[in-house]
C-alpha cells in the first residue's frame, strides 16, 4: 500500500492524483497530512505541489466529463469526510479508464458516493446562505460566524459578494479557523488573530453602538411572526438544524433594544 500525503487543499489533492499516475501506484491511498497518523504497512510518498500537475489532471477531467460531474467532484472534496479521497481517486481512475462514459453509473460505489456527497454539500451551502447573520463592528464591517459540517466557504462567497456588493463583510468558519473577507471589490481568504476579550464566540466588545439593539429587534420580529398554535418543532429542526443555532441571534436569550442617540 502506497500512502500519498498532500497539504489538504484541492490543488494539493489533484497533485497527489498526478503522482499516483506518474509513479504508477496501483495500490494507493491519498491522505491529507493533518489526518495521517502513520502506517507500519504502507510506504509514504509526499505529493509534489506543482501547479502544472494539478492543472494537467483537472484539464484531463474537463475533457472527458461534463461540467456537472467535475463540479460534483469538487463539492464532494469539500465534504472533508474521511473516506472522500478514496472515493474521489476511484472515481477519477474509473473516469480516465472509461473515457468519461460512467457519470450515471450509480451501481459503482464511488460514482454513487460522489453524487450523494455533492448533494449534501450543496444543501449545506444553501443553508449557510440562509442562516448567516451579520454583526456590525465599530469600524463599519459586517462579520458573521459559521460552523458548517462541510467546508462550504469557497462556494458561498459568490452569493454574498453579489448580495452585499456595497458593504465590507467577513464570514469566518470557527471549525476550520479561516474566513473570507470582501473589501468592496474582491473576496480573499483570511486568517484572524483575535484581540483580548474578543473571539469567535464573543465579539460584543467590537460591536457598533447600536448592534445589540438591532439584534434585539430581530429577536422581537422573529418572536412576533411565530404562531404558537402552529408550532412544529420537528419540522423546524429539519429546516433549521440545532447545530446552527449557536450563531443565530433569534435563538439567543432575549435582550431589550436600546438605541444610542446621535449627537
Amino acid at each position: 500500500m502506497q500512502t500519498v500525503l498532500y497539504d489538504g487543499s484541492w490543488d494539493g489533492f489533484l497533485c497527489a492524483v498526478f503522482d499516483v499516475y506518474e509513479y504508477k501506484f496501483t495500490d494507493a491511498q491519498i491522505v491529507p497530512e493533518h489526518r495521517f497518523n502513520g502506517n507500519l504497512f504502507a510506504t509514504v510518498h509526499h505529493a509534489r505541489m506543482e501547479q502544472v500537475h494539478s492543472q494537467r489532471v483537472w484539464k484531463g477531467l474537463e475533457r472527458i466529463l461534463s461540467v456537472e460531474a467535475t463540479t460534483a467532484l469538487y463539492r464532494a472534496f469539500l465534504s472533508e469526510e474521511a473516506e472522500s479521497e478514496g472515493h474521489l481517486l476511484a472515481y477519477i481512475r474509473y473516469a480516465f479508464a472509461s473515457g468519461g462514459n460512467m457519470e450515471d453509473d450509480l451501481g459503482h460505489a464511488s460514482v454513487l458516493y460522489v453524487v450523494q456527497t455533492a448533494r449534501r454539500v450543496w444543501r449545506e451551502k444553501h443553508r449557510m446562505e440562509a442562516f448567516v447573520r451579520f454583526q456590525e463592528t465599530a469600524d463599519g464591517m459586517y462579520c458573521a460566524f459559521i460552523e458548517p459540517d462541510h467546508d462550504v466557504l469557497p462556494i458561498i462567497s459568490p452569493h454574498f459578494e453579489a448580495r452585499y456588493a456595497d458593504q465590507r463583510w467577513m464570514i469566518y468558519d470557527t471549525r476550520r479557523k479561516y474566513g473570507i473577507y470582501y473589501d468592496g471589490s474582491t473576496v480573499a481568504e483570511v486568517d484572524i488573530s483575535f484581540e483580548d476579550k474578543i473571539d469567535e464566540h464573543n465579539i460584543a466588545p467590537a460591536h457598533a453602538p447600536n448592534e445589540a439593539a438591532y439584534q434585539a429587534l430581530w429577536q422581537q420580529y422573529f418572536k412576533s411572526v411565530n404562531i404558537a398554535a402552529r408550532k412544529n418543532t420537528k419540522l423546524h429542526v429539519q429546516h433549521m438544524p440545532r447545530r446552527y443555532w449557536k450563531n443565530l441571534p433569534e435563538k439567543q436569550p432575549s435582550v431589550s433594544p436600546a438605541f444610542t442617540k446621535k449627537k
